[in-house]
């Protein structure tokens, strides 16, 4: 017995000398490091707002991935989905302080092969993610990663954000969008906010303003970061090639009137052409609300024609409607709140996908920064 203890014994030294070497040998990458890609957006702590905000990295032998987390980051977990050389994301639960990223027994890299690696916070709320650091193995470096060319800007309300989805806006429309495309995909998207700058569904502001904050609208809920700050579009770097916009029922269920609320969407395009001056943006028709027989119930039926008419009108041809009438079915929806499922998003994209590719956008041939 004694015998077998003290083999026990020296192999837990074993195992601590070795587990601490490779701790002392491992790389460390502070927040501040110009290699990471940041995407979405962050505050100056640096942390995490909106669904979809997160980094990428390019990494050159590639093995373990940690992420030291700071007391922002939300508690008691946020949820993230982790990809590797473009792969399908994991979804992980990380808290403040070390977390170890698991990496799939399947990856392998060759020495000095380089490894995309992409995290992104999953949730529409509970989504902060507080960066201090990211730890590598021993023998990683960072290289420059390469984004897209092909830059997609969406915005939008519940419908776009991915609620009540397992994985959140990584199985919604947009992001599904986003990887088939192969681009860089922003998302900001609040679930209950309203295009008009009223209370709505506990959206202390609605997107029209909040768009143009670097805070989703769960600031006003936050006790350590209750205020919000002007977003910076120089940090969007490539800024964006295109705009999607699917938002209204929100505006709808606060009776705000069919003039009212062109009169509101006219002019965030025309704040937004402040930023983007020439890109295209497309504006999303509502498929409704899907009844288990007959159509949908409508709102603002009409009014997203006029909207693009009178765009077109004062010289802007650049805007386009699109139609997304039959898009979404009873069979594509949740029955208790008529917001689409796993399948119904997948449904919306292929159909989102075929009218871009018709208009005349093409996918991506391969990532832009190859694995």
């Amino acid at each position: 017995m004694l015998v077998l203890n003290t083999l026990h014994y020296l192999a837990a030294i074993s195992f601590l000398s070795t587990a601490n070497a490779m701790i002392q040998n491992s790389v460390t990458i502070r927040n501040t490091d110009p290699l990471i890609y940041f995407t979405g957006r962050w505050d100056s702590s640096p942390g995490t707002w909106w669904a979809s905000s997160g980094f990428k990295l390019n990494v050159k032998n590639f093995q373990s991935l940690a992420l030291n987390l700071g007391p922002h980051t939300t508690t008691p977990f946020t949820s993230v989905g982790v990809s590797l050389d473009y792969g399908e994301f994991i979804t992980v639960n990380i808290s403040e302080g070390s977390n170890s990223i698991p990496i799939p027994d399947n990856f392998k890299t060759e020495e000095g092969a380089t490894t995309v690696v992409r995290v992104n916070v999953e949730g529409w709320q509970n989504n902060r993610m507080n960066l201090e650091s990211i730890i590598l193995n021993q023998g990683a470096s960072l290289v420059p990663y390469i984004p897209s060319e092909l830059v997609f800007q969406f915005i939008g309300d519940s419908l776009s954000a991915g609620q009540y989805l397992p994985e959140g806006v990584n199985q919604a429309w947009p992001f599904l969008i986003g990887e088939t495309f192969k681009a860089e995909h922003r998302i900001n998207a609040q679930p209950g906010a309203a295009l008009s700058d009223i209370v709505s569904y506990g959206n202390e502001h609605g997107v029209s303003c909040q768009f143009f904050r670097t805070e989703d609208t769960g600031y006003f809920y936050t006790t350590d970061h209750n205020f919000t700050t002007p977003w910076d579009f120089a940090r969007d770097q490539p800024g964006a090639t295109h705009l999607v916009i699917h938002i209204g029922a929100n505006d709808a269920s606060q009776n705000v009137t069919d003039a009212h609320f062109v009169q509101v969407y006219t002019d965030f395009i025309a704040r937004l052409r402040t930023v983007y001056r020439v890109q295209p943006i497309f504006v999303f028709t509502p498929w409704g609300w899907p009844n288990p027989v007959g159509p949908p119930s409508q709102y603002y039926q009409g009014q997203y024609q006029k909207l693009v008419d009178l765009q077109h009108e004062s010289g802007d041809e650049n805007v386009f409607l699109v139609n997304t009438t039959g898009w979404v079915t009873y069979a594509d929806v949740f029955p208790d709140n008529l917001h689409p499922t796993v399948p119904g998003h997948e449904h919306i994209a292929s159909e989102f996908q075929a009218w871009l590719e018709n208009w005349g956008l093409k996918p991506e041939s391969r990532w832009a920064a190859p694995a």
